[in-house]
């Protein structure tokens, strides 16, 4: 895909992967517009792209992912700025270790991870169409194979597992994608998923040190972590694809719960009520 003046958003863009793919997007001609919680962090970007391309077109907008209503706010806000959006790629992530709330009173891997990106994606889904040929990506990870949608407990109040949970919401970022690519068939827009690796970013923060110094041996750059992501977001190769798990730029199968129809219909109408859609 051409990018020059196509209009590309990417939430989680301050580090890692997201700040990655938000360069490269950047000098292929980009505007890029940036869903952004701390502003401090966002100018500190915004300085960093432009110094590595001069005239880069970027604009920061407020955004909370832990706030259905601050998704609401930054959706109406950038809907009275621009009639077109032609990449959403939805990279942010957290995982919690402890069982933490989000401003909904909603688990916060379930709702950062999955419902926020629902949310948002669905509320700029008409601009997304009317933008056609548009792409949209949703930053999975290889640890949805440790999860299950649990419908009984889906926020873990009964006994909290910190990998069943934030596998949990990895596994809805993939069955999120699959209902959605149904959904969006002969619009022109496609959606797709991938696992980035095990990039060394801020997502392993709250782990104990041992497991980060472990992980650290085997980790990738987050500059290597993003190629998946900039691959289909922009890759010709990709422009008629759509509903498939990727990794290291090539299509993956994922776990058999990921190819269940009756979970991915289940989790839509269960996201939508959550969400209020």
């Amino acid at each position: 895909m051409e990018l020059k003046d196509k209009v590309c958003m990417i939430t989680g863009a301050t580090s890692g992967i997201g700040r990655e793919t938000a360069k490269a997007l950047a000098a292929k001609g980009a505007i890029l517009v940036l869903p952004i919680r701390d502003s401090l962090k966002g100018d500190t970007l915004k300085d960093e792209i432009l110094e590595q391309t001069p005239g880069a077109k970027i604009e920061l907008m407020h955004c909370d992912l832990g706030s259905f209503a601050s998704i609401r706010d930054f959706a109406k806000e950038f809907e009275s700025r621009y009639d077109k959006l032609h990449i959403l790629i939805n990279n942010a992530g957290i995982w919690e270790t402890k069982r933490n709330l989000s401003d909904d009173g909603i688990e916060r891997n379930f709702a950062v991870n999955h419902l926020a990106p629902f949310l948002l994606t669905n509320l700029l889904l008409d601009t997304i169409k009317a933008s056609a040929p548009a792409r949209i990506v949703n930053v999975a990870s290889e640890a949805h194979r440790q999860g299950k949608i649990q419908f009984s407990d889906i926020e873990f109040e009964k006994k909290y597992s910190s990998l069943k949970a934030y596998g949990q919401s990895k596994l809805a970022n993939i069955l999120f994608t699959k209902k959605l690519s149904q959904k969006l068939k002969d619009t022109g827009v496609t959606v797709n998923c991938l696992h980035p690796g095990v990039v060394s970013t801020n997502l392993f923060d709250k782990m104990p040190s041992i497991i980060i110094k472990a992980m650290g041996l085997f980790m990738i750059s987050p500059e290597k972590g993003a190629q998946t992501t900039i691959y289909l977001a922009t890759s010709p190769e990709v422009e008629d694809k759509s509903g498939g798990y990727y990794a290291k730029s090539k299509p993956k199968k994922p776990s058999s719960e990921a190819l269940r129809q009756n979970v991915a219909d289940k989790l839509w109408e269960l996201s939508e009520k959550y969400t209020g859609l």
